[in-house]
């Protein structure tokens, strides 16, 4: 679309309105649904982008969208392990979790990096509350292998605390511990947890802001970027082995979200500017998209935003 960039009289561009305009029916799709956003990458390290994808969160909650938001922290938790003097190391791309590793990460997830998105999503008002998996058992896993230590394979999701924080209105700040079915902690990829959780809650999409622009056929040729694909077609790449090591839990993921119902899957870069808006709310979009084969019904009532308006707070000076 060639948009008109003149400035009216009044100082307000004119494309304001068409951009508004062409968001319309997208807002009307997502309004009173719930979108599972698994965070994590550079967009989480630099501050300056982290404030502004937690205030494009809080926009979408304004407009009636549900966001549960699921996230890891590999590099502060890496930084903690070097700074602590702990050895790190990776197995087929999974880091090695000792008991004692798990403490650290425990507290780099929960104490560190959860609070950190909390306090910039609740710099616009008081409606993040902050949890890991083990709160409530909402996550549950049993160990991976054995040579991994505290890695979880997840077995269950309970998702009832999840669903009572976005039932009272407010964002869930998920944390990707998990509680062992032999009562430790086990540490669980963040791209796996939202997947899951996305299925077992019924979220209407599911997405996973990373380092890259989506997914490439043909990595990392810029020109093979896809835009849409279908469950079967993320399906037949898995099993050719065609995509990159770091896509593949987020494919995986993709795949068990889709196929417990939510409607689509969006991988998108995470660094660009809104890439949550513009992927959610206009007719291009920027990342990739995956979709169910049946469409399910969208005409879902529109979310009352009463009791959210009394959680929002004046910004601070």
């Amino acid at each position: 679309m060639n948009y008109d960039t003149q400035t009216r009289p009044n100082g307000v561009s004119s494309i304001t309105g068409e951009v508004l305009t062409e968001a319309m029916p997208w807002i009307k799709n997502v309004t009173g649904k719930t979108v599972v956003i698994k965070y994590g990458g550079s967009a989480m390290e630099n501050a300056e982008l982290r404030a502004e994808v937690m205030a494009d969160i809080v926009l979408l909650k304004i407009i009636g969208v549900n966001p549960v938001i699921v996230h890891g922290g590999g590099k502060a938790i890496t930084h903690a392990m070097e700074r602590f003097q702990m050895p790190v190391e990776f197995v087929d791309g999974q880091r090695v979790t000792t008991p004692e590793a798990m403490s650290l990460v425990r507290m780099v997830l929960t104490g560190e990096v959860n609070q950190e998105l909390v306090e910039a999503m609740n710099q616009h008002g008081n409606m993040a509350v902050g949890i890991s998996g083990t709160d409530a058992g909402t996550i549950v896993a049993e160990q991976a292998e054995e040579r991994l230590g505290r890695v979880g394979r997840i077995t269950h999701i309970n998702s009832a605390l999840v669903e009572d924080l976005v039932a009272a209105d407010y964002i869930p700040v998920i944390a990707s511990v998990a509680i062992g079915e032999d009562g430790g902690c086990y540490n669980v990829n963040a791209d796996v947890a939202a997947g899951h959780i996305a299925a077992a809650i019924g979220a209407h999409k599911v997405v996973f802001l990373t380092d890259v622009d989506g997914l490439y056929e043909n990595y990392p040729d810029r020109g093979s970027l896809i835009s849409n694909m279908t469950l079967d077609e993320a399906r037949t790449m898995i099993a050719s082995g065609g995509i990159s090591t770091g896509m593949i839990p987020k494919l995986r993921s993709c795949v068990t979200a889709l196929a417990a119902g939510v409607w689509r899957a969006h991988i998108l870069n995470g660094t660009v500017p809104h890439a949550l808006l513009l992927e959610l709310l206009t007719d291009k979009g920027i990342g990739t998209m995956i979709t169910r084969p049946a469409t399910p019904d969208v005409d879902a009532a529109m979310t009352p935003l009463t009791n959210f308006a009394a959680k929002l707070i004046e910004s601070r000076e």
